[in-house]
């Protein structure tokens, strides 16, 4: 599979999970694929959400990996930014004392 293929099958893949998120007033877009990990950004409502990593495993990775079986695993690179603004944070703190 081309990584254009592979993209376009991710694509349709959001495309089958998007609606169950839209409807918790949620959505998800996909970032890149590289090296067969997708990285997607959860947004609106699933930011805040408790089980967003439960629906990131069971739902959102179940279904790319349905399309694109060849995909190792889905990260949320909002949670990544997160922490590494809290890191950023962190130190700027520290180093302020």
């Amino acid at each position: 599979m081309t990584p254009e293929e592979k993209y376009s099958e991710v694509e349709k893949a959001l495309a089958e999970i998007r609606p169950f998120l839209n409807s918790d007033g949620g959505d998800i877009e996909l970032v890149s694929i590289e090296d067969n990990i997708v990285k997607v950004r959860l947004t609106s409502a699933c930011i805040s959400c408790s089980v967003n990593q439960m629906t990131l495993k069971s739902g959102v990775e179940m279904t790319i990996k349905k399309y694109v079986p060849e995909i190792i695993s889905v990260i949320n690179v909002s949670d990544l930014e997160t922490s590494t603004e809290a890191d950023l944070i962190s130190s700027i703190a520290k180093e302020e004392h």
